[in-house]
């Protein structure tokens, strides 16, 4: 095989975008050979676009009858493990876009038939690919901060307007999107947080339904996280900030990393452990040494989807590691679930979540939501594209 022939199920904001880059040799062990959607528009524009690829209005169909080798799945959340699993069945490598699914229930048997199967399985965590990022986990796993102690995400730069919400029927809604912020602009952040720092253990969240926008999902988030070794963290997120924050904030026991819009990353060294010093000094109010804080030098590499996709063709061609395993997709998604049900319960929970508990309570949502799911819980006349 000298390149990797590639379908696309979906091509909405995302789906296109990754079309565009593979047909414009961007992944150039990529060819684009098929698509599928439901929208006759987006059919259309494919055909004039891309010329000479199979074109489906059924995802279904691309996947079970398209000459491909791998398939990208870019359809609302509910579809991921319906989808992705299918092109597995079918023989196909698979790369799922964020996030993995709803809810860890549907995401966890995706990931158990994905293990019995000898494809690679794929998520879209572009933001791994992200050097500072990258950076910062490879100092946290060195030991460069010591222990961690203490985690605070402000990520506060989601804004969205009430057109953004109404462009589409399926948008903010639980049974379209299945959920706000954390489901839709967070996934990444989500993601980022446990694959730098690990994930705690338990989550006592605040999620704010439709304070700033007339939605019926979460457009405001505080959480508060407890890790196994004692840190504690604060994670704060919404769509109704302007012009919003993005600072990440990692405090170990020997120094601090900061990251602040996503391309800056500052780290500050003390000369000794501060849980030796606490322990050992002869003061009472001085603290430890601390070197000046530094900018920290990184490869500056940050290709996002492209390198994302690269690294999917070349794991399959060559056996180059992969950005993200698709059965890490769970990760960040467990984090969010914890999150909703924290709040919808009003007290802290702990992870793993109790699936089934959440799935009866998003049910009662989908239930009273402004959109109708079909008994296979996808969602039925969306706007979105696939």
């Amino acid at each position: 095989m000298e390149k990797l022939k590639v379908g696309i199920a979906g091509i909405g904001n995302m789906g296109s975008s990754h079309a565009r880059k593979i047909f414009e040799g961007k992944i150039p062990d990529m060819e684009l050979c098929a698509v599928a959607d439901k929208k006759e528009e987006r059919r259309s524009w494919a055909k004039e676009c891309f010329g000479n690829i199979s074109v489906y209005c059924d995802a279904l169909d691309m996947l079970k009858h398209a000459d491909i080798d791998a398939a990208i799945i870019a359809v609302p959340h509910y579809d991921h493990p319906r989808l992705v699993m299918s092109a597995l069945e079918n023989g196909l490598h698979v790369m799922c876009e964020k996030p993995a699914g709803v809810y860890t229930k549907q995401v966890r048997e995706m990931n158990e038939f994905a293990a019995k199967q000898d494809k690679t399985f794929a998520m879209m965590f572009n933001q791994r690919t992200n050097c500072v990022y990258r950076k910062m986990k490879e100092m946290v796993e060195k030991g460069d901060i010591g222990e961690i102690k203490r985690v605070n995400w402000i990520i506060t730069d989601w804004y969205r307007t009430q057109f953004y919400y109404d462009s589409g029927e399926w948008r903010a809604t639980w049974a379209g999107e299945g959920g706000g912020v954390l489901l839709n602009q967070c996934p990444h952040n989500l993601d980022l947080l446990q694959w730098i720092c690990g994930m705690p253990e338990s989550v006592c969240a605040f999620c704010h339904e439709g304070k700033w926008h007339d939605i019926e999902v979460e457009d405001d988030v505080t959480a508060y996280l407890e890790f196994k070794n004692g840190a504690t963290g604060v994670f704060v997120t919404t769509t109704g900030d302007a012009p919003g924050t993005n600072r990440l904030e990692i405090t170990g026991t020997r120094g601090t990393l900061v990251c602040d819009g996503a391309h800056s990353l500052k780290y500050t060294r003390l000369s000794v452990d501060e849980r030796e010093y606490c322990l050992t000094a002869k003061e009472g109010f001085k603290k430890p040494d601390a070197l000046p804080a530094v900018e920290v030098e990184t490869d500056g590499m940050n290709e996002q989807h492209v390198g994302v996709l690269k690294a999917f063709a070349a794991h399959i061609l060559n056996g180059a590691p992969l950005v993200a395993d698709g059965c890490e997709g769970i990760n960040g998604l467990m984090l969010s679930k914890a999150m909703h049900l924290s709040s919808w319960l009003g007290k802290k929970v702990t992870l793993p979540v109790d699936e089934e508990l959440f799935y009866s309570l998003l049910s009662e949502r989908v239930a009273k939501s402004q959109k109708k799911v079909s008994s296979a819980g996808a969602v039925l006349d969306t706007e979105g594209s696939y």
